[in-house]
């Protein structure tokens, strides 16, 4: 099926309609936040996961309950897909925790009235390409990725799911509100250290004990067994996971594994163009 066929585009950027009806635009474009909600906030394929399992297990300390009981589309769902209508969530206890694939000038006016706590994650729009992949070919509200070159020209012009990932991660670090910004591939070299990192942002004091606890759930060996966190309930026919698992490798520098020479100069090509203007130090560059 084509884009115009399974995408809504909203603000701009497309949406799988399947997953983002227009009555959940309009319930997140009406959301009240409060200042202490907690948003993580992703370009999809960049962590998000990751940090739903990560983010639960810091805020409550020492519950473990909810992440081997819950899903984590409802333990911190993300607030523009479907589910989020259904979930109560104007009665959910302070701190609330939400996802969102959304770019900064998506967000609403409540938002920027507020301003929630933001945890920010990126990583390696090669890796985040080189993921996003496989997961194109098994979701079935998505458009067929094609070879992986058409691929990635549509993935470099922004013609994929919540748009570029250049104009998401550009308007993230423009934000003037204060975030936290949180690298992939420093949560893999380091996971105790980004532990305490968004644990003190968050304004919780661990033990070593308790970071050490968290860090081994979290490992992505371990994580990935968890049923409540691996998508592995999810009906075949939405994600065929014989195709592709959801949780892959969980790596920094796949991407090396997966492109031609032609496709990384081309890559880089778009990639030294598109941030050009951008001062932030990434730890990939």
């Amino acid at each position: 099926m084509t884009e115009a066929e399974l995408y809504t585009v909203y603000k701009g950027v497309f949406l799988p309609s399947h997953l983002h009806p227009a009555e959940s635009l309009k319930y997140y474009e009406d959301f009240t936040f409060r200042s202490d909600d907690i948003l993580i906030v992703t370009y999809p394929k960049s962590g998000t996961t990751w940090m739903q399992e990560i983010v639960p297990l810091i805020v409550s300390e020492r519950d473990f309950t909810p992440v081997m009981t819950v899903p984590n589309w409802d333990r911190a769902p993300w607030l523009e897909e479907h589910r989020a209508i259904t979930l109560n969530l104007e009665q959910r206890p302070s701190p609330r925790i939400f996802a969102t694939h959304y770019h900064c000038q998506m967000m609403n006016e409540s938002y920027f009235k507020v301003k929630p706590r933001v945890l920010y994650v990126m990583r390696n729009p090669k890796d985040v390409f080189t993921s996003s992949f496989p997961y194109y070919e098994m979701a079935s509200f998505l458009v067929n990725p094609g070879t992986q070159d058409e691929f990635m020209e549509k993935f470099l012009d922004g013609k994929v799911m919540f748009g570029s990932w250049f104009d998401h991660v550009k308007g993230w670090l423009n934000a003037e509100e204060h975030i936290l910004y949180v690298f992939y591939e420093e949560m893999i070299a380091d996971l105790k250290g980004s532990l305490e990192k968004i644990a003190q942002y968050l304004g919780k004091s661990l033990s070593p004990d308790l970071i050490e606890k968290i860090a081994d759930h979290c490992v992505f060996k371990n994580m990935k067994q968890n049923k409540m966190s691996n998508y592995s309930l999810v009906p075949e026919e939405f994600m065929n996971q014989t195709k592709s698992e959801f949780m892959r490798k969980g790596i920094a520098g796949d991407w090396k594994n997966h492109f031609t020479e032609a496709q990384e100069q081309r890559f880089n090509s778009v990639y030294k163009d598109k941030t050009k203007d951008v001062k932030f130090k990434f730890v990939w560059d």
